[in-house]
């Protein structure tokens, strides 16, 4: 297991419990960052797409959180300007 694998199974793991497509995915960040991970370091043609995809991934399994956590129905009310 590569740094940035073992990165976003640390940051998963500190999510707790996963449901709906949470699991689904979780195992595709994971393989996005094994494949991350798997780059020969001179081979930089791929490197953008994969972390490109591998932010969004993590950007789409975190929205489901934000929603659950801002369920108060005051919004972003807190969040400086």
């Amino acid at each position: 297991m590569g740094p940035v694998e073992k990165a976003v199974r640390d940051d998963v793991e500190a999510l707790g419990d996963l449901a709906g497509v949470e699991p689904s995915l979780t195992e595709l960040a994971y393989r996005l960052a094994a494949e991350v991970d798997l780059l020969p370091s001179e081979d930089t043609k791929l490197l953008p797409n994969l972390s490109r995809e591998l932010r969004l991934t993590l950007a789409q399994l975190l929205e489901g959180r934000a929603a659950d956590d801002n369920d108060d129905g005051l919004g972003d009310l807190a969040a400086p300007e």
